[in-house]
């Protein structure tokens, strides 16, 4: 077993959020060992565990679960203790709710002076939508995002993928509350992270800006600044109905594909219709098989479009060991190697209130004798 310590060791979240955004980002906390607290309602907790299960047990591994009603007030003040422990919080709440209940930012700042709280809402602390409901796919909508997927000439495409709360929200969120946890580290003094959906989706919108400020105006979807309308960054259909992805942008690789298919002649030519409809036609005559091994060996940036339970099998996905098991099947591994600094294995994700004598009379209790009624350590 290794003796490296897990590089968020000895720092602990405080996790009031739910669903999907604020989850995620607290797991890739608890992926880099950070200690997870989840905190939730007594009477049925995160709605995720009834609504999602499986979604709720992916990205709630790796956590403990206590509950609490916040509304009472030794609800609130079981709560307030368990910040004081605290390195950071992270809610999900519309802005204003902290407040209303009695522990909003400036009220667990001065109890301690130390803690990263981080907000990560649909829109953000102002604004004309601070108080509007959200999802993943308004704030795609909004940040331009949904306007760029799909093929062009056609209806944007919804991706299965949330891109708005894994990669506007979760990602940026949990990078924001990293540097300012190093911050506090330094200075003493915690942060106020303001974290929207909209935000880090509109932040994703590089290709669009590069063609913005190329000539004015964005691409239609599929046609982008870099890629798009060139028959070597593609993707294509194959004789059995797979795809193959062309990802031969640079010159070099470009030769190495005509070469590979036997097409010498459209070197000179990578981006014009001609080409793209020369390559439609011969994808067709083969399978997807056939075309990713070809490819694979040229080195030209081309391979198979691939199935998420394709991908799971993946030779290089496997020896990255990016499939782990978790309850119910397989999960994903934490995304990002180390050397010299270790990642935990995370637990199955925890039963609601599991934790509650645990935590509540270690951290609270047991610090304040007689504050807080016993019924705080009974389980639901």
């Amino acid at each position: 077993m290794s003796t490296m310590n897990s590089l968020l060791a000895g720092v602990r979240v405080i996790d009031l959020s739910r669903l999907l955004p604020g989850p995620y980002c607290s797991l890739l906390l608890a992926q880099y060992g950070a200690e997870v607290i989840k905190v939730e309602e007594p009477d049925g907790g995160d709605y995720g565990r009834s609504l999602e299960p499986q979604l709720f047990e992916l990205v709630n591994r790796g956590k403990r679960s206590v509950t609490l009603d916040l509304r009472r007030a030794d609800g609130l003040a079981a709560f307030l203790r368990l910040i004081d422990t605290a390195d950071v919080l992270l809610e999900s709440f519309r802005p204003g709710v902290m407040d209303r209940l009695g522990c909003g930012y400036q009220t667990l700042r001065s109890r301690n002076p130390k803690l990263v709280y981080a907000a990560l809402t649909g829109y953000g602390q102002y604004g004309p939508l601070r108080d509007a409901a959200s999802h993943d796919l308004n704030a795609q909508a909004i940040s331009g995002l949904l306007d760029q997927s799909g093929d062009a000439g056609q209806a944007p495409a919804m991706s299965n993928i949330p891109i708005a709360d894994l990669a506007g929200g979760a990602l940026h969120c949990a990078s924001a509350i990293l540097a300012a946890v190093i911050g506090a580290r330094g200075s003493g003094t915690g942060a106020f992270v303001d974290a929207s959906l909209l935000d880090g989706s509109f932040a994703l919108n590089l290709m669009a800006m590069v063609a913005i400020r190329h000539d004015g105006r964005s691409r239609p979807r599929g046609n982008d600044m870099l890629s798009g309308g060139l028959a070597r960054y593609a993707v294509y259909e194959c004789a059995d109905g797979g795809h193959v992805a062309v990802g031969a942008l640079e010159p070099k690789f470009w030769a190495a594909f005509c070469a590979a298919v036997e097409r010498p002649d459209l070197v000179a030519d990578g981006s014009s219709e001609r080409t793209a409809a020369e390559l439609v036609a011969l994808f067709k005559t083969r399978t997807r098989e056939h075309w990713d091994a070809l490819l694979s060996a040229a080195d030209c940036c081309a391979c198979a479009v691939l199935k998420p339970e394709e991908a799971m099998l993946h030779p290089q996905i496997v020896a990255r060991g990016m499939v782990e098991r978790a309850a119910g099947g397989p999960a994903s591994a934490c995304a990002v190697k180390f050397v010299d600094a270790a990642v935990p294995r995370l637990a199955d994700a925890p039963k609601l209130g599991e934790a509650n004598r645990e935590l509540l009379h270690a951290t609270i209790i047991d610090a304040a004798p007689g504050d807080l009624p016993d019924k705080l350590d009974s389980r639901p």
